[in-house]
């Protein structure tokens, strides 16, 4: 019996008082680990997990926001660049007309103050030859006296020969 008590002994592939005891103390522990300590880390587990997807969520539809507002940014800065466009050339335009009506004016000016000198230079012409008319008559026949020493023909000849002269003159300015 001592040999095979020995032998029971040296087996330790047979389980013995302290295994089992053991196995008691690990499956305690392993209830109050599983009771006690599990479910709070589970529940931090999940709740840092929810707190994730909602993160991503937000950040999501952040994102989202971002690309609409991109999205109208763009519009309203292309919509203003149009509208500046837009205005730019009516601003031309305009400039243009005004411009346009400016010489329009002066060109009008210009032609009226021209007519108008054109208008006293005959005027004027008209007046110097009637005074040559008057004067050059009776100068030319009183020099042509002086100069033959004498008194010549009537004054109506020679303003006739005038009249002529100063005729031709005329037609030909």
């Amino acid at each position: 019996m001592d040999q095979q008590v020995l032998a029971a002994q040296e087996n330790f592939l047979l389980p013995n008082g302290t295994f089992w005891g053991e196995l008691i103390i690990f499956a305690i522990v392993l209830v109050v680990i599983w009771r006690f300590v599990l479910p709070p880390v589970q529940k931090a587990l999940k709740d840092r997990e929810d707190m994730v997807s909602k993160e991503a969520e937000q950040s999501r539809k952040a994102a989202e926001t971002f690309e609409q507002a991109q999205v109208k940014y763009n519009e309203a800065l292309a919509e203003a660049r149009a509208e500046s466009a837009a205005i730019r050339d009516e601003a031309r335009a305009e400039g243009q007309r005004v411009l346009d009506d400016l010489r329009q004016r002066a060109q009008a000016e210009a032609d009226q103050i021209v007519q108008r000198g054109d208008e006293q230079l005959a005027a004027q012409r008209a007046q110097v030859l009637a005074e040559l008319r008057t004067h050059v008559g009776e100068l030319s026949t009183s020099l042509a006296g002086r100069v033959v020493g004498g008194e010549l023909a009537p004054a109506a000849r020679g303003n006739a020969n005038v009249d002529r002269i100063l005729g031709e003159l005329e037609g030909n300015g």
